[in-house]
């Protein structure tokens, strides 16, 4: 019965030529139990898919698939699918094949999609997004941080029918990385949280971050749907949000949601009011530090937007809790932790340690790690974040990484994550407040439990 669906091409024929009928290969994804591109997690009936790494190649892995319980293959090598067995496919491309069928479902249920990117706060935003969501509609969000080429698509296909909207959340890391992925989300609404100083390796400078972030309101403007969700107290936002159908927030009273900060003692708290004339509600949240207000306060805003009741959407923020290593307050039988150890950049490293100045406690202790893929800038942003720690009067600090280690200062260094463990095993510190903060490279997850 599939041998209709056999699709075999020449080597030598262009990638549009090749390009295979996306139909045909939907009917084959309806009638399976999902996807996946893991040869070792492979559920009776999925479809399995082919994709290829720097160090991996899928197609090698796409037999052992078919055994584990995968009902069909897609490859893009012949010589991984053998004639004659109807249960590979061969395209031109696996990763390419994965976005049109994504985009090809995501146009089929026609489900509203609000599109979210951002430097910080993107994934904690997108939680508390689909957290406030939920308390009205079935939402489908992005998984962890799945925000990739890869993972957008894999998240676009976990729609069902009964989604009322979907949260899809886009990172990148290179010019053009954002375009790709609102080309197969499609989103119907859009937010960007900020845009900071990251991956300025891959950007080549603070401007090319910005232009990569707003790809995706240049799509929302193509489309002629021009409705976003805008911190107006961004200026770098307002900038590129022009031309667009605003939905403001921020603490400017004339604004669609306005709030201001309330506590900061370890947990963030606000008020918030829609317009001028609304009822202020106040907000206990689970969430350390004040850079997190702009991203509740966009959270309340969508939420407002869509009809969710207000007390359900400070229910919803009450109750959210941090996961991760991201901005998470751990008490351990010696310390009081403030881990935020899942990603640093200097515009985050920069909002952590400000916060940390302000935050009301005794005995301050930072450990930091490097901030990577800063490219040209690497040297004089860490040696900015140093000379800023020194300004705070920061002294017990440790710093991890060669990064750091290369600045002018006279903190205690560490070459690595392994190397600080060894010497916490030894002189462990007793009665602080520790705030963790690196890029996750560097593994500073690993000494919390030395701590």
């Amino acid at each position: 019965m599939f041998a209709k669906y056999q699709f075999y091409y020449e080597l030598q024929n262009s990638p549009k030529e090749k390009d295979m009928d996306i139909t045909a290969l939907y009917q084959i994804f309806l009638g399976c139990t999902g996807i996946t591109t893991d040869s070792r997690n492979c559920p009776e009936g999925s479809l399995f898919i082919a994709l290829k790494g720097d160090t991996f190649n899928g197609n090698a892995f796409a037999a052992k698939a078919l055994e584990a319980g995968s009902a069909y293959a897609v490859v893009d090598e012949a010589a991984y699918a053998p004639a004659g067995d109807t249960r590979y496919i061969l395209v031109d491309n696996c990763l390419h094949t994965l976005q049109q069928l994504a985009n090809y479902h995501r146009r089929q249920l026609g489900t509203r999609i609000i599109g979210i990117t951002g430097t910080n706060g993107k994934t904690t935003t997108k939680e508390l997004i689909s957290a406030v969501l939920s308390q009205k509609y079935n939402v489908l969000y992005t998984l962890g941080n799945l925000n990739n080429p890869i993972g957008v698509p894999l998240t676009l296909l976990r729609l069902e029918t009964e989604h009322e909207l979907g949260v899809v959340e886009m990172g990148a890391s290179h010019p053009g990385d954002i375009k790709e992925l609102v080309e197969i989300a499609e989103p119907d609404y859009g937010i960007i949280t900020n845009v900071g100083k990251a991956h300025l390796e891959g950007f080549g400078s603070f401007e090319g971050v910005i232009r990569t972030k707003g790809e995706l309101y240049d799509y929302l403007r193509r489309q002629g749907n021009s409705t976003i969700f805008l911190h107006q107290d961004n200026p770098y936002l307002r900038e590129i949000a022009r031309g667009l159908n605003p939905i403001t927030y921020g603490e400017g009273n004339s604004l669609y949601i306005n709030g201001h900060v309330t506590g900061n003692s370890p947990y963030l708290a606000f008020e918030w009011r829609a317009g001028k004339e609304g009822e202020f509600h106040q907000v206990h949240t689970r969430l350390i530090g004040e850079y997190n207000f702009p991203n509740a306060l966009a959270a309340v805003t969508i939420g407002h937007f869509f009809g969710v009741e207000a007390e359900k959407i400070d229910k919803a923020l009450n109750e959210y809790e941090p996961r991760n290593n991201r901005s998470q307050l751990k008490k351990t039988a010696d310390n009081t932790l403030i881990i935020d150890a899942y990603n640093a950049n200097p515009t985050s490293m920069l909002a952590a340690i400000g916060n940390f100045r302000n935050m009301q406690a005794e005995k301050k202790m930072l450990i930091l790690g490097d901030m990577r893929e800063l490219g040209k800038d690497s040297a004089e942003e860490h040696q900015r974040i140093v000379d800023y720690l020194e300004e705070y009067g920061f002294e017990d600090v440790i710093l991890v990484g060669e990064l750091f280690a290369a600045t002018r200062h006279t903190y205690t260094t560490y070459p690595d994550a392994p190397a600080l463990i060894a010497a916490l095993q030894k002189n462990k510190p007793c009665g602080k407040t520790i705030l963790i903060k690196g890029s996750n490279g560097i593994k500073l997850n690993t000494v919390v439990d030395y701590l």
